[in-house]
């Protein structure tokens, strides 16, 4: 268990310096992609819920604690994010999962709850409402995480996949 949580947190620790520093400067009006959430993601898709659950949970708190933000927050929204991954975990359809557009379908969903929820808890402008909160808070970044999400498929190594 500690050598599958040890790769990821490896590659956490390069997305998390390009998370804080290179995302930022892509970002259109504030929204950002959220790159962390595609690890989530994919490791969901592989390992299960309970692993996506964990992982979200462990690089949360650890990019809460690097990031300077509310401890406790990406923590909240990645554990959730991990778990509604992980719905879509099914052994027989990893390649699939991973390797196919569905892939980016399933970022998108993880990425609206993680959008979603880290919006809802800590929102800063008290003059948002459900709407706004919905599409300019959850929406426009899970969309701009999805994109980020499509590499993952290109790159991803086939073989006949039915």
């Amino acid at each position: 268990m500690i050598k599958q949580i040890s790769i990821p947190v490896l590659i956490f620790i390069l997305l998390a310096a390009v998370q804080l520093t290179v995302v930022p400067l892509i970002s259109i009006s504030g929204i950002a992609p959220n790159l962390l959430i595609i690890l989530i993601t994919f490791y969901a898709l592989k390992h299960g819920q309970i692993f996506g659950m964990l992982l979200g949970f462990i690089l949360g708190l650890l990019y809460d604690l690097i990031s300077g933000g509310a401890v406790g927050v990406n923590m909240f929204a990645m554990t959730v994010s991990g778990f509604i991954a992980g719905y879509f975990y099914n052994e027989n359809k990893v390649e699939i999962n991973t390797a196919t557009v569905y892939f980016f379908y399933i970022s998108l969903i993880s990425a609206i709850a993680y959008s979603f929820l880290y919006t809802l808890i800590a929102a800063t402008r008290p003059e948002l409402n459900l709407f706004i909160l919905l599409i300019e808070g959850s929406l426009l970044p899970a969309l701009y995480t999805s994109v980020f999400a499509l590499p993952v498929v290109i790159a991803m190594p086939r073989r006949e996949l039915r």
